[in-house]
């Protein structure tokens, strides 16, 4: 069973406000890109990773597309002798390996089996004008992270739609769900931070700091 990693990593750090590519954006020391990799090559036979043009390095380091899932789709496609795939961004550096093993062996019996945290505070839906329509049973909720795991079969046939619905897609799982996917859920911890702000730097130093 080939388990190969995919790291989309062709954004463009605005909201980060760096000056180039977030994946490539110090953090201790090193680019945030590497603590990514670094997790899923304990788990995974090869690591493809798709970067903005300029970055490439053949044969695992390819250009990425115009949105996060079409990026996914391009590292997929070099890596023809996957039969599991996980998906992790690059602005989670603080995932682990027993994170990334549990979410493969979750994928028995299923599609996918996602990384995600029980949702902690009261969410309310609201409208256009900022009305609260009502509020959701939290109970039920929950915030999904990465990594994102799947059967290769399933998330290429996921994948094979037209730009738009790539675009639109919040994440891999809900491009597996379109098509019929069963999607299992693996508890992750709340730390497994996403990294989009300045101020998210600081706290995933704190947060390694302690662990």
């Amino acid at each position: 069973m080939a388990v190969v990693g995919i790291v989309p990593a062709a954004g463009s750090g605005t909201r980060l406000g760096a000056p180039g590519p977030k994946a490539f954006v110090p953090f201790r020391g090193r680019p945030l890109l590497e603590w990514s990799v670094d997790a899923l090559r304990a788990v995974c036979e090869r690591v493809v990773v798709a970067v903005p043009a300029g970055h490439e390095q053949p044969p695992d380091r390819v250009t990425g597309g115009p949105s996060r899932s079409a990026s996914v789709r391009r590292a997929l496609e070099a890596a023809p002798e996957a039969r599991v795939v996980v998906v992790h961004d690059a602005a989670r550096p603080l995932v682990t390996p027993d994170l990334v093993r549990r979410c493969v062996e979750a994928l028995e019996g299923v599609d996918g089996a996602i990384a995600a945290a029980p949702v902690t505070d009261t969410v309310k839906e609201a409208g256009d004008d900022q009305l609260v329509a009502r509020t959701l049973d939290r109970s039920r909720l929950w915030a999904v992270q990465t990594p994102q795991v799947f059967r290769a079969d399933a998330l290429r046939r996921a994948l094979d739609v037209d730009d738009a619905t790539l675009a639109a897609a919040t994440d891999d799982a809900a491009l597996v769900e379109a098509i019929g996917g069963t999607i299992r859920l693996v508890e992750a911890p709340q730390e497994n931070i996403k990294i989009t702000r300045p101020a998210d730097l600081v706290i995933a130093d704190v947060l390694m700091s302690a662990s």
